[in-house]
């Protein structure tokens, strides 16, 4: 990592202003990108950009490697002649929350007709270049989509369920029915594993058959997945001209009703009765969220067959990664020296296990593969000295979350006296409280420690974190929008072990006013972050003519 001292805002692409139910990768964006620069912010970290589940996390994705479609502007659609200024008009009122129903109501008909307008064209030279170079996960991916669809219109024809199964336990129950060698034509569930037995096995004469047959939907999600690449390739670029990097997110795990998983069935730790279903899940032991531990329900890894492949999957899905954005945080770096291991069905995650992962000789494969890792590590939580040799060894620098700093030992790894360089700051994480909301739910010996260790009142939580933030000795310091703002606990973007109203924070600019810029500036140039973007703000004001 860069010794420079940097220093950035925390926010989802889909927390932006929208007129439709969800910010995405259009003119809100670049605003935003124009804001970090105005105030002399060099980052901009975002959560994982792949599709999120029906709750809007984007840590249970289909897809480890597709982009989130809900995130395509509309309107740069309409710049670019695949709709009308007419089809655009179908908006939302502002909304204070992501409506990611509404969203998809929405935006799904305009790009139905950006896709038709599509297919009228001669394609771009670079649309066959994009299916070539991203083929490894492109194909299995729309397919798999193409045949989630198609199961589920035919259930709901039928009116044998509506929505989806529920995984844990009536889709378990179906699967365990299905026979081996049951029909071509027999369906039950969405889910990959009630697909019919050819292609839950994936029988290479049964995917070309329904590739023919699904050829249309195939191709649509093929042209979304191009388009959401074009757009967000744009954006990223505009940072960087701005001088500003993107943080990415890599979710250590993957969902059980992925691509990924369907296509991969042996890179993972599966059942032997070709049901699909995993023998264990990943998950954390009870911590500072939850008193019963997370159940994750995400399957693991097989990392002996991983390390047998020299870790190809995984070296390609990095590799995307790291096309995408400028530095990557792997989520829950732990899991790499040991995961906690939950025995399938399980009600909660007490019940687990620590069971040892590839180590080392997993971050030499990819440095061998890809070169120089400019990766960060996750590594909050339950962090032994293998964890820790794990991530100094690979060079990784770590996390420290001040929110974890207070109330406790004097010496706690979370105050900044204890920080080294080769570390990545913040104030809270999207899985955190504001600063705000700590503060006013904190113990009173939380605050008393937090109070005489800054030497403050307490009047202003948010900013006096931002402040030690950027004054510790951590090479980069990131901050959650929320934080810049102020707000109150209802802004927080998640709460770890709840299921409703996640994923939902939603800002506009009105609420960012000049004294956000000034002070994220003022501390900038105080605590020496961000110089290439000082001296050139500075350049361009000494270049103004003076009347």
């Amino acid at each position: 990592m860069s010794t420079k001292r940097k220093s950035g805002i925390l926010l989802h692409p889909t927390s932006l202003p929208s007129l439709y139910g969800i910010g995405d990768l259009g003119q809100a964006a670049y605003d935003f990108i124009d804001r970090l620069e105005a105030a002399c912010q060099s980052l901009w970290q975002v959560l994982p950009l792949c599709p999120t589940d029906h709750g809007g996390s984007p840590y249970q994705s289909c897809s480890a490697f597709a982009g989130n479609p809900l995130l395509i502007s509309p309107e740069a659609l309409a710049e670019e002649g695949l709709l009308t200024k007419t089809d655009i008009s179908v908006t939302l009122p502002a909304v204070s929350r992501v409506n990611y129903k509404k969203a998809a109501e929405i935006k799904g008909p305009l790009f139905e007709k950006a896709f038709q307008n599509f297919k009228k064209t001669t394609p771009p030279a670079d649309y066959s270049a994009f299916q070539q170079e991203n083929a490894f996960w492109l194909e299995d991916y729309a397919l798999f989509l193409a045949l989630k669809a198609y199961f589920q219109a035919e259930r709901q024809k039928e009116n044998e369920a509506d929505g989806f199964l529920p995984f844990l336990a009536e889709c378990e129950a179906a699967g365990a029915a299905l026979s081996a060698e049951e029909p071509e034509g027999y369906y039950f569930a969405a889910a990959w594993n009630t697909f019919p037995a050819p292609l839950r096995k994936r029988n290479g004469a049964s995917l070309k058959k329904w590739g023919r047959l699904l050829s249309e939907p195939i191709e649509k999600e093929i042209f979304l997945q191009y388009i959401f690449h074009r757009q967000w390739r744009r954006l990223k670029a505009y940072a960087n001209e701005k001088g500003i990097s993107i943080i990415g997110d890599a979710p250590i795990f993957v969902a059980f009703d992925s691509a990924d998983v369907w296509a991969n069935q042996s890179l993972f730790q599966l059942d032997n009765k070709g049901l699909g279903f995993p023998r264990s899940v990943a998950g954390v032991p009870p911590d500072y969220f939850s008193e019963t531990g997370q159940l994750w329900v995400n399957p693991l890894y097989n990392w002996k067959q991983h390390e047998k492949t020299d870790f190809f999957w995984w070296v390609n899905r990095i590799r995307k990664n790291l096309e995408d954005v400028d530095m990557l945080r792997i989520d829950h770096f732990r899991g790499f020296a040991a995961h906690w291991e939950i025995p399938f069905g399980a009600e909660d995650a007490r019940g687990g296990s620590w069971v040892q992962g590839p180590g080392l000789k997993f971050f030499r494969a990819l440095g061998e593969r890809l070169g120089h890792l400019p990766l960060i590590a996750e590594d909050l939580g339950i962090i032994t000295e293998e964890v820790n040799a794990l991530r100094e060894t690979a060079g990784l620098p770590g996390m420290r979350v001040l929110q974890f700093a207070f109330g406790g030992d004097k010496n706690n790894a979370y105050l900044p006296h204890r920080f080294n360089k080769n570390t990545v700051v913040y104030t809270g994480t999207h899985d955190n409280d504001t600063c705000r909301g700590w503060y006013e739910s904190a113990t009173e010996k939380e605050k008393d420690h937090y109070r005489r260790y800054m030497n403050v009142s307490g009047n202003d939580a948010a900013w006096d974190f931002i402040r030690l933030a950027f004054s510790s000795p951590a090479d980069l310091a990131i901050i959650p929008l929320q934080d810049v703002f102020n707000l109150g606990s209802e802004h927080r973007m998640n709460t770890p072990g709840t299921t409703e109203g996640n994923w939902s924070f939603a800002f506009t600019f009105d609420q960012w006013r000049e004294g956000h810029t000034q002070g994220l500036r003022y501390l900038s140039e105080l605590f020496g972050r961000n110089e290439a973007q000082l001296e050139k703000i500075e350049k361009q004001e000494n270049n103004v003519p003076f009347y």
